[in-house]
């Protein structure tokens, strides 16, 4: 038997052993006491015949008479350990002296009776044995998991370095002191690294960008933790190459701050494509709105010369053309603006602004449009509320104005506006409130998308763009705020601006003169 077979028996609900005595009453005897102890018996009686079942059965334990005819008993044990030196040898014998036990034990055997025994002492030897056996096997089998579970372990550890590396993306992984302790090569490649470079020092060491290295300090260090306080970093890098960061702390089982793991992508080709777009735009726009404009101005003047004439068809043609003309400079106009916007090239002159005294301005511009179709529009402001917004009043006129300016379109005759100002918390905040024809609630998701427009059969006249909302939202965001919408069809909508308060405002400052109304 192959000592790996021996563990064979650890499930079972049997023991094998091996009754080797040349008298007979001594086998059967042993026979009845191991088959109670829930052993498997075979029987020999005499050492050839032990060994030749040995070549067939596989056995655990052996108790084996030394004095016998033919082969020697010392014979046998050495066969024995020969063949398996797992089995657990019991040497029997009828001459029990030390000297006999000291020999058999260096023969290998594990332990002796003497005859004569009585069935106790044979149960207690071989309960001994049988413990002996099933502790080796706990052993073995508590081996062979740990072996697999390091095997496991190697190979799930090779696996998901093996995926690491492969990423086309940059993954970079520190320690609380902001030491790298990995870094693939995409991170190497991005950073036009060495490939032989090895992690081990600090993080500016291999990335010389301070604000890099402070979003990765920080990270390290557990000041960022949760999701939401994870901001994306952009790296602008020699050869017009721009980087995309992002990064996670590593925590631990008690919640502790290990490390932090940051990935790095390559936005060149987006921001390639973002300003193609953008020069593309205002490129066209350029062209597109000075004709438009010429063509305008010609058909006002011809029109105007044509005088009213309600039965003219011509007239009828020309006014319609005027419209659409008005309709496509309004969109090159929005059109730009999102270009700005998009490009950064906007809100880049802020000053601490009284948001009343600018919607203020807004609404006396605003009113006329109103006026002419009895809408009351009105502007509260809550009690002890005087607020200052550090902003690009430009911007402002733009955000407020298309709000307003909608809110008129989109509310029936004789219905109402509210403009109300109050704080929420350390925010300015602003409700553009109407009465109007209001949203179904399918539509709320989707306003603030670009050339995406209400159409039914109280809107579907109404004219419009569809981007005054897209730069509203722009806009908002860009000043550090944010902006949302509740409606409720037939019965009107509530569009709710929220800008950071300047707690501090200027004395000495004027309230901004309205230089720019928005294209409604």
């Amino acid at each position: 038997m192959k000592p790996e077979s021996v563990a064979l028996y650890a499930d079972q609900d049997f023991i094998p052993v091996l009754v080797v005595d040349d008298e007979a009453d001594i086998r059967d005897g042993c026979e009845r006491i191991l088959i109670r102890m829930g052993c498997k018996v075979f029987k020999a009686d005499q050492g050839e015949a032990a060994l030749s079942l040995l070549a067939r059965e596989r056995v655990a334990i052996a108790l084996l008479d030394l004095k016998m005819p033919g082969m020697d008993g010392m014979d046998v044990l050495r066969e024995i350990q020969a063949v398996d030196k797992e089995i657990l040898t019991i040497v029997i014998t009828g001459y029990a002296t030390v000297e006999t036990a000291i020999e058999a034990m260096k023969q290998g055997a594990y332990d002796f009776i003497p005859k004569p025994f009585e069935p106790d002492q044979l149960r207690i030897v071989v309960q001994r044995a049988q413990e002996k056996l099933r502790l080796r096997w706990d052993a073995r089998k508590l081996e062979e998991e740990r072996k697999k579970t390091l095997a496991d372990l190697d190979m799930e550890k090779s696996r998901i370095r093996t995926i690491i590396e492969a990423l086309p993306n940059g993954v970079v992984v520190t320690n609380v002191q902001g030491h790298v302790v990995f870094m693939n090569p995409a991170f190497l490649w991005h950073m036009g690294l060495d490939p032989s470079q090895m992690p081990g020092q600090h993080v500016g060491s291999y990335v010389a960008d301070e604000g890099f290295c402070n979003l990765v300090t920080e990270i390290s260090q557990g000041k960022r933790t949760s999701p939401e306080d994870m901001p994306a970093y952009e790296m602008a890098l020699p050869n017009e190459k721009f980087i995309l960061v992002r990064g996670r702390a590593v925590l631990g089982e008690d919640n502790e701050c290990l490390g932090a793991v940051l990935i790095v992508v390559d936005i060149t080709t987006m921001k390639v494509l973002e300003r193609l777009k953008s020069e593309f735009v205002a490129k066209v726009s350029h062209e597109l709105r000075s004709p438009l404009s010429t063509i305008h101005e010609q058909l006002a003047l011809v029109l105007r010369d044509m005088g009213k004439d309600e039965s003219n068809r011509e007239q009828h043609v020309l006014i319609r053309a005027k419209e659409k003309t008005q309709g496509l400079i309004s969109l090159i106009g929005d059109l730009l603006d999102l270009s700005r916007i998009e490009a950064g090239a906007i809100c880049s002159e802020p000053r601490r602004v009284q948001v009343a005294a600018l919607l203020k301005n807004i609404i006396d511009f605003l009113s006329a449009r109103a006026s002419a179709r009895r809408q009351l529009l009105s502007l509260h402001i809550t009690q002890d509320c005087n607020p200052y917004v550090n902003a690009d009043p430009l911007a402002l006129e733009s955000i407020f104005g298309n709000l307003i300016a909608n809110a008129i379109n989109y509310t029936q005759d004789g219905g109402e506006i509210k403009i109300i100002v109050g704080l929420a918390g350390n925010m300015v905040r602003v409700d553009v409130q109407d009465n109007g024809f209001g949203m179904e609630e399918r539509h709320l998701p989707k306003i603030f998308d670009k050339f995406y427009r209400v159409k039914d059969e109280k809107t579907r006249y109404i004219t419009g763009t569809g981007l005054g909302l897209p730069i509203v939202k722009g806009l908002v965001e860009v000043l550090g705020g944010s902006i949302s919408v509740q409606s409720t069809y037939g019965k009107g909508s509530t569009f709710t601006v929220l800008l950071p308060q300047e707690k501090t405002p200027d004395l000495g400052s004027t309230p901004p003169e309205t230089r720019h109304i928005p294209r409604s």
